[in-house]
């Protein structure tokens, strides 16, 4: 079994010819959110992954192997409820709305400037429809926001970033 017990994100600093080259996993959120655990690559290979503790593995991000090799991480299309607003009855403030009661909750969600996206759950989705917001459950890749302490961020172009201010908290 070949061991990985070191994250890139989003491959940050390899040459993009090392990316192409790189096997792939593709895992979906369940996985990705543990910092232990078995995956086989694109090869074949048996991967252990072993990362510190409380991290979270993103789509785009490289793992790399004991001996040097790299496995990039593919987020695995996988169900999840998407949340759009209602054109005819709603605004996209709708969304926003939603985020907070979603966020309320401690639910993990993935957001865009089109649309939530949260792992199934009847009680939710029927809290969201009493809302009147869309939801349709669909096959899709799970990247839920990382919180305000939760390490990288990805924008949902492929490009994370890390942001460190200065800013003076002595207020």
């Amino acid at each position: 079994m070949l061991i990985a017990n070191k994250l890139m994100p989003q491959g940050r600093g390899l040459a993009p010819v090392l990316l192409k080259r790189a096997a792939t996993v593709e895992l979906d959120w369940d996985v990705r959110q543990k910092s232990r655990f078995d995956a086989t690559d694109s090869q074949g290979r048996q991967i252990g992954v072993f990362l510190p503790r409380g991290t979270a593995v993103r789509g785009s991000d490289v793992l790399v192997a004991e001996d040097g090799s790299l496995i990039r991480v593919i987020a695995a299309p996988q169900a999840v409820l998407r949340i759009t607003h209602c054109g005819e009855h709603g605004t996209p403030f709708d969304l926003t709305r939603a985020a907070y009661h979603l966020g309320n909750r401690h639910v993990p969600i993935e957001l865009t400037p089109g649309h939530l996206q949260i792992e199934p759950d009847h009680v939710l989705a029927d809290m969201l429809r009493a809302m009147h917001l869309i939801v349709t459950e669909v096959q899709a890749p799970f990247e839920p926001e990382g919180g305000a302490y939760g390490g990288h961020v990805t924008n949902h172009n492929g490009h994370g970033h890390h942001h460190h201010h200065g800013h003076d908290h002595g207020h």
